[in-house]
């Protein structure tokens, strides 16, 4: 489906949906289909991995890790020739499919965590399918700005975001012998993005939202995907007894790395990006009329 015959199912479906119901709760509707379609990809690898703990047999020819791998290539695969991703956003999730994966040989290395089950397409302890969870995160965060056409302003000095998105990369690696700066690395994230506005669009109506509130949100999300993930026991956290929760220093893992995600993006495609405060008339008169 290409993003013009998208566009117009979506319009489509927010006319029906604020004919059925009041407007308040025909936004929140709304705003949470949309949320479902933009993490689409993510959705389908969580089903993936819940569907294969159910039914797979450990005597079976293909290992269950290797099934997630290639059930992940066909899926991206799929999403290209469909058009429910640009190339130019499956660039930078490839770039940042790959900064996950170098993190994940590292921490596994280091015994943070651990995939138990046997595969083929495992190298150096990691199963392959794990770059596609960053991959996901990626997808989710390229979508989600195309499907609200989001703005984002006041938007910091780029440079600035480049350097404190690689803070926060390298923390991750360097906390394992230097301090742990993640303290200081939660306050910059606040001080620099506290005023920036993320600007969406539901259906003809634009909202607006913090961006470091939307990225803990974000991350909460993502903290409760991890508990599907140990609960299944497709990876385990060092230290985390069987039928206990992740730890909420993983929501904070995550809250950090979501920015991280983002600056990728933005290496590619900056056009949401504005230096400038935004007000609604400023938003109405720059998005494209449907």
């Amino acid at each position: 489906m290409t993003s013009f015959d998208t566009r117009r199912l979506e319009h489509r479906m927010g006319n029906w949906v604020r004919a059925k119901l009041p407007f308040a709760l025909a936004e929140l509707t709304l705003f949470v289909l949309k949320q479902g379609w933009a993490c689409l990809f993510g959705g389908l690898l969580l089903v993936a991995i819940l569907t294969t703990k159910a039914f797979w047999q450990p005597d079976w020819p293909l290992h269950r890790y290797d099934a997630l791998f290639l059930f992940a290539i066909a899926t991206q695969a799929v999403f290209l020739a469909a058009r429910l991703e640009t190339r130019e956003e499956a660039r930078v999730i490839l770039l940042f499919h790959l900064t996950g994966t170098a993190m994940e040989w590292f921490k596994v290395s280091a015994g943070s965590w651990a995939y138990p089950e046997p595969g083929i397409f495992k190298l150096m302890g990691v199963p392959l399918f794990s770059g596609f969870m960053y991959a996901a995160v990626g997808s989710y965060i390229a979508r989600v700005i195309r499907i609200f056409d989001m703005r984002f302003a006041p938007y910091p000095a780029f440079p600035l975001t480049l350097m404190l998105a690689a803070a926060i990369y390298v923390n991750f690696f360097a906390h394992h012998f230097l301090p742990d700066i993640r303290l200081g690395l939660f306050i910059a994230t606040v001080a620099l993005y506290a005023r920036t506005r993320i600007w969406f669009r539901i259906h003809d109506r634009h909202w607006w939202m913090p961006l470091p509130l939307a990225a803990f949100l974000s991350a909460l999300a993502l903290w409760v995907a991890e508990n599907v993930g140990t609960a299944t026991g497709t990876w385990i956290y060092s230290g985390q007894l069987p039928g206990h929760a992740v730890s909420l220093a993983k929501l904070g893992s995550w809250y950090l790395l979501l920015y991280v995600a983002f600056v990728t993006v933005t290496l590619v495609s900056r056009q949401a990006l504005s230096r400038q405060a935004l007000e609604f008339t400023d938003i109405q008169a720059t998005t494209p009329a449907r």
